[in-house]
């Protein structure tokens, strides 16, 4: 089975962002481990006594809450080393949106970004199903506020379909867990930050440590949606 792991950035309230942001890894199930090993030999390394600190991008930049009392260096270096992790890993894909507000005319863009992405997910797997390798799919998302109306939303995709079509080929509705409790969803986090800094501040410097692993079958970019404000231009990774 392969397991998209997905998590937001910014605060969807936060009328100051342009941009909702959801993004996160696609992996092989058995690979779980050994990238969650990866992030615990970071945090190790950073800080000793404490191995089993939590990797939340906001709070490394910002050096708050269990990053507090550590250098910004330090805390920048593990970030972009839990980036490289994800860029030299042969296994991961990654998946993400940044839907502009003033772009689309719902009234969730949350829910926009999600159902683009679980598009994109679901015709990935499709293409492996016809290469012979044949393999479900499951997303799991850090818990929100979107819990409910994203399960329901998955579910009306299963019966009804989505503006692109059906999803064939995820085995559940997704799940929701605690960041806390894996790595894998810390990893999502640290995705969607990249994202948020490329849309939100023009900032490249993390994007593109990750941008060649988003899902591009034969060089063309599914795996990175960007919605763009009406009347607007866009030479972005997604968009050219």
């Amino acid at each position: 089975m392969h397991l998209l792991y997905l998590d937001d950035s910014g605060a969807v309230q936060n009328r100051a962002d342009r941009h909702i942001i959801l993004a996160g890894i696609s992996v092989f199930e058995r690979q779980t481990h050994w990238l969650s090993g990866s992030l615990d030999k970071i945090a190790e390394r950073v800080w000793p006594d404490n191995p089993n600190i939590e990797f939340h991008a906001t709070e490394m930049f910002t050096g708050k809450r269990q990053w507090r009392g550590i250098e910004k260096d330090v805390r920048v270096a593990a970030y972009c080393d839990a980036l490289r992790v994800l860029s030299v890993n042969q296994h991961v894909r990654l998946f993400g949106a940044a839907i502009h507000r003033d772009g689309i005319g719902l009234d969730d863009p949350m829910e926009f970004a999600f159902e683009a992405i679980a598009n994109r997910f679901d015709r990935m797997l499709g293409r492996m199903h016809k290469a012979g390798d044949t393999q479900r799919g499951l997303i799991i998302l850090d818990k929100s506020s979107y819990e409910t109306s994203l399960q329901a939303l998955a579910l009306k995709f299963r019966t009804d379909g989505h503006r692109w079509g059906m999803l064939r080929n995820l085995s559940e509705t997704p799940l929701f867990v605690d960041s806390a409790a894996t790595r894998m969803i810390q990893y999502a986090d640290i995705v969607a930050y990249a994202l948020r800094r490329y849309y939100e501040r023009g900032d490249s410097t993390y994007f593109d440590i990750i941008k060649r692993k988003f899902d591009a079958p034969g060089g063309v970019v599914h795996g990175l949606i960007h919605q763009i404000a009406l009347n607007d231009r866009c030479n972005c990774h997604a968009c050219t």
